[in-house]
């Protein structure tokens, strides 16, 4: 019965979380669209602008993370959003066997990540990237608050992967 509980908390809170993101991101995407209107200009600096820097760069991708998989005909926008949203259900699936809190935040912020994107693909045919860091003259793949929490979720999963323990046998 413990584990039953358990395992209720964990999708719980991995739901949560991936609504939090959720809000978070298309929260972030409003005002860059409406608020900011970032489409009519070309960036905004927000830190640096030397060596290292952080700016609001608004790019529209039409793929997948780092813009794999892109293409402008109309399916191409429902394929992505079909096959993220079908990760995602998998993603739930396996949220409601996880077997610890850690796991179950991973899963709900890759959820709530894809989530957003697929929205946006739904809204507009392709999702909205706007954070643009840079060093030097290095620029890092321009992302949003969705991508941000998919890299971090995969990045928890991965370290649960290493890190965890066999599971210990009972004595025959």
């Amino acid at each position: 019965m413990a584990a039953l509980v358990d395992s209720r908390g964990n999708l719980r809170r991995g739901l949560i979380l991936a609504l939090v993101v959720l809000v978070a991101d298309q929260a972030s995407k409003w005002w860059i669209l409406e608020v900011l209107q970032l489409p009519l200009r070309r960036n905004v600096n927000l830190l640096g602008g030397g060596a290292f820097g952080l700016d609001l760069t608004m790019v529209w991708n039409r793929g997948v993370t780092f813009g794999l998989l892109s293409g402008s005909a109309p399916w191409h926008a429902w394929a992505l959003a079909a096959l993220a949203a079908a990760i995602a259900a998998f993603l739930i699936r396996w949220m409601v066997k996880a077997e610890n809190t850690r796991t179950a935040l991973a899963l709900g912020a890759i959820v709530g990540g894809a989530v957003g994107n697929v929205i946006d693909r739904a809204r507009f045919g392709a999702v909205v990237d706007f954070v643009d860091a840079y060093a030097w003259n290095w620029h890092w793949y321009v992302f949003n608050v969705a991508d941000a929490a998919i890299v971090l979720g995969v990045l928890v999963l991965l370290v649960e992967a290493v890190t965890a323990r066999p599971p210990e046998r009972e004595a025959a």
